[in-house]
């Protein structure tokens, strides 16, 4: 099969369009045929080497996808061949820049017709990231107010749009060519970081969700009230120590599983989160993808078309 893989931890230039071997599937899980996967933060971390787990070259990155599975477990008994599929690889495991990928059936979700590929592998992890995030970690309820950072990447998109829908009032930071991007995901003000301080703009939100990170991060903490809550998805494994005694510093844990793939799915049947704007790339020019991606100013989801 063909896979877009590195060698070596480096610079984007370091990905390469190669053959390699086709899975086969552990008792426990099914081989997906990939159509789609999606670029992610973690991917172009990983790749320069200083994030993630450890690899052995040559490795291939990738963690969320969608596809149809092409061949079963043996203690698989919930999924068949020819089922189309979508999901995030378990932690730990990455492998989704690929034609075929091995993965445990109880974490991957049957994707519906109403979806395509394109659009399951963008929502996949970025939906799971922003639920942990948001339900469980933060546990925003109705009438609370909470500051989105970073809103218009991929999962602060969606996790406005989910903020919206818990019926919080939803305040975000983006550049001013987004404003009307974030106003059409539900935000009730934006703040343009370019020109504007948000520490002095906002103050006594109920909690916090940043998913740009560095001093970013650290300020954040100054817009909480007291038993405020703040979550952190770009600062690392831990989350940044607090500065504060009356405010809560919080990791999501975004582990895998079903249950939230199928929330995802009900979300966006329901009406109440919206696929996000995708810039698409054949799987060949995933280098060309990380570039976009590492620019940092990217809106929506990057995607890989992989068959």
């Amino acid at each position: 099969m063909k896979a877009a893989l590195i060698e070596q931890a480096g610079g984007p230039e370091v990905l390469v369009y190669s053959d390699v071997a086709d899975p086969v599937p552990e008792p426990d899980q099914v081989v997906v045929d990939i159509h789609a996967a999606s670029v992610n933060a973690a991917d172009w971390k990983v790749r320069a080497g200083g994030y993630g787990p450890d690899m052995a070259f040559p490795y291939i990155l990738g963690r969320d996808f969608s596809g149809t599975v092409s061949a079963v477990g043996a203690e698989v008994t919930d999924l068949n061949i020819g089922d189309a599929v979508f999901g995030v690889c378990d932690v730990g495991q990455e492998g989704a820049y690929a034609e075929k990928i091995a993965v445990k059936a109880a974490i991957i979700a049957k994707k519906p017709d109403t979806l395509s590929h394109i659009e399951a592998a963008a929502l996949a992890l970025i939906g799971l990231t922003a639920l942990v995030s948001i339900e469980d970690t933060l546990e925003l309820r109705s009438g609370e107010t909470i500051l989105i950072q970073g809103g218009a990447g991929g999962v602060a998109g969606f996790a406005i749009q989910l903020a919206r829908h818990i019926g919080a009032r939803v305040i975000s930071t983006a550049s001013a060519a987004n404003h009307d991007y974030l106003r059409g995901l539900g935000a009730d003000e934006i703040i343009d970081y370019n020109v504007e301080d948000f520490t002095e703009a906002v103050s006594d939100c109920d909690a916090v969700f940043d998913t740009v990170g560095d001093d970013v991060a650290q300020r954040s903490f100054a817009v909480l009230k007291p038993g405020g809550r703040a979550a952190f998805i770009a600062s690392g494994p831990t989350a940044p120590e607090s500065p504060r005694q009356d405010v809560r510093s919080l990791r999501p844990q975004v582990g895998r599983d079903r249950p939230h793939l199928e929330r995802i799915v009900e979300l966006v049947r329901s009406g109440a989160v919206r696929i996000p704007e995708i810039a698409l790339y054949p799987l060949s020019e995933a280098a060309t993808a990380h570039r976009v991606s590492e620019g940092r100013h990217l809106r929506g989801k990057l995607v890989l078309k992989v068959r």
